[in-house]
């Protein structure tokens, strides 16, 4: 059996703003493992009354020593992203447990081109894997597909419009397109992967992540445009939980 993972201190040391609702924390782990970009953490917070409270969110960035990097977007009725997003300051301390997964990771050794496939708040885990081949260097192509309601809503978009050789990003929105999209608002569709995409005979490990219904959507998808199954890893989220 695996050893079971230890709950570790992680003090905040930088905050970034994404959204109107979302924002990277960057925490100090001391004794941090590392991690594969595609895991993510457990986050605990213990209230003065000993009450305490978790959830499961995705690690934004590569390994890098001690730092852990979230993003988190608030959900109003949750218990742990309105304090990540709203009350948490520089300085201040909580539990993280981790790296926690081993399916959904790339690893930059592959040498298979890559889809990324993100709806909303699912971008967190793929744009690690971004970062990551940059940080390695890795000349394995990547191209993203990013699905979110309305530009406003976008996460590393000063990030993700800078060249970076070998990437390629198409923007898809559901409720609002911005001027001169070159598609209109509405859901992922078969065209959306098939231009967007890998053709399936190119054998793209493919990585889609985002709320149930997007993903599952996404992944049947994949499979009618020819994409072998076992090459298309998913993560999915729920209102409550982490991304």
């Amino acid at each position: 059996m695996p050893p079971r993972l230890a709950w570790r201190a992680a003090e905040l040391v930088e905050i970034a703003g994404e959204s109107a609702t979302a924002r990277t924390l960057c925490f100090r782990v001391p004794g941090w493992p590392g991690h594969l970009p595609g895991q993510h953490v457990d986050v605990r917070l213990t209230a003065d009354d000993g009450y305490t409270a978790q959830r499961s969110y995705s690690l934004a960035g590569p390994a890098d020593g001690d730092l852990v990097e979230l993003t988190v977007e608030n959900f109003p009725d949750g218990e742990v992203s309105p304090y990540l997003t709203e009350v948490i300051e520089v300085g201040d301390q909580v539990e993280v447990r981790g790296p926690v997964g081993g399916w959904f990771v790339w690893r930059p050794e592959s040498k298979a081109p890559v889809l990324l496939v993100a709806g909303g708040s699912g971008i967190v885990p793929l744009m690690a894997m971004i970062r990551a081949r940059r940080q390695a260097g890795s000349r394995v192509p990547f191209r993203l597909i990013y699905s979110l309601r309305d530009q406003d809503r976008r996460f590393y978009a000063e990030e993700l419009r800078r060249p970076d050789p070998g990437l390629d990003v198409t923007y898809l929105y559901t409720r609002s397109a911005p001027a001169g999209a070159s598609r209109p608002p509405g859901r992922l569709l078969l065209d959306d992967l098939a231009e967007g995409g890998w053709p399936a005979n190119f054998e793209p490990d493919c990585y889609v992540c985002g709320p149930t219904g997007f993903v599952e959507a996404a992944a049947d998808l994949l499979v009618a445009l020819g994409h072998a199954p076992e090459r298309i890893r998913t993560e999915r989220f729920g209102p409550t939980g982490g991304s």
